[in-house]
């Protein structure tokens, strides 16, 4: 078994036993690559099932001296996944990167808009260009419902049910969930689907994506960057801002005003509780505010 050969198994089980993106996938790969160059170009003599603990903790090394520590713990979880898949289909008998440890890495706390900045955002919307209503309505989603790039680009017409007033959203994993929609949303969201859409020459094979590009196909998520960083740089908002931004955000102004973190974590579709505790750290006033209203001793 060759290293290119193996990666592309890999890759097909990924997507058909896991049910991973196409995004993750391409990470994974990519990760899995920077192994693959540094024995071809240090001309090791290793295959896959040969390779052992040493030489990968001296490529384990190498990269320590260019990545941070969180871009070095993605890819030591990345090829301990492929190991795994190696020992899992009998190619291997054992994971060479069980005894290499992760770097310690702080858990970084996500950058969050306040109200005003997200309304400042919107305002610089120009509604007189054609993409106008399109972005406004990309940026209601974002926040509105706290999607991921990939399931805002992702939704379809179909997944939209407005009288119930929830969408179904195709997340990690393949997993699907429902999130409910505001009606501030939907009105933006409607303006956008009845309004500029209906003016695209629409391609065969993009008749129920929801966002459009000019062309009449799907938005990539580069295109979605790129709209958000346009109207942070003409709002003059000095933050390093993301379309993930609107997400962190959404979590982060639902604990504020008192939402449940389990709800929270549904809406998000994260696996874990773990994961959106994170918001906890963000919103200490919301922690202060539950100790004095609930706890016993509150009035002493």
């Amino acid at each position: 078994m060759n290293w290119k050969n193996s990666l592309i198994d890999y890759t097909k089980y990924l997507a058909i036993e896991r049910g991973l993106s196409a995004n993750s996938i391409t990470n994974y790969s990519l990760d899995i690559s920077k192994l693959i160059n540094y024995i071809e170009t240090n001309e090791i003599n290793s295959t896959p099932i040969t390779i052992s603990k040493a030489e990968i903790q001296q490529f384990i090394y190498e990269i320590a001296k260019i990545l941070h520590e969180r871009s070095q713990a993605r890819i030591i979880s990345g090829l301990r996944g492929f190991f795994d898949y190696l020992v899992f289909e009998n190619y291997r008998e054992d994971n060479p990167m069980d005894l290499i440890e992760t770097p310690k890495i702080g858990r970084k706390l996500p950058d969050t808009l306040s109200l005003e900045e997200i309304d400042l955002i919107i305002s610089k919307i120009d509604l007189n260009k054609a993409e106008g209503e399109r972005n406004h309505a990309i940026i209601e989603m974002l926040y509105g419902c706290g999607l991921r790039v990939s399931e805002l680009t992702n939704l379809k017409i179909s997944d939209l049910y407005f009288e119930e007033g929830f969408i179904t959203v195709t997340g990690k994993g393949n997993k699907q969930r429902l999130i409910p929609i505001a009606a501030h949303t939907q009105k933006t969201l409607k303006n956008y689907l009845q309004n500029s859409r209906t003016k695209i020459t629409i391609k065969k094979d993009y008749t129920n994506t929801t966002f459009l590009n000019r062309r009449g196909s799907s938005l990539t998520r580069a295109m979605i960057f790129t709209i958000v960083k346009n109207l942070v740089k003409i709002a003059d908002i000095q933050k390093i801002i993301s379309p993930h931004t609107f997400r962190h955000s959404f979590a982060t102004h639902l604990l504020e005003n008192g939402a449940n973190l389990r709800a929270i974590q549904q809406m998000l579709g994260h696996e874990s509780i773990t994961t959106t505790e994170i918001y906890m750290h963000l919103d200490r006033k919301h922690l202060s505010d539950t100790l004095s209203q609930f706890h016993p001793r509150k009035n002493m």
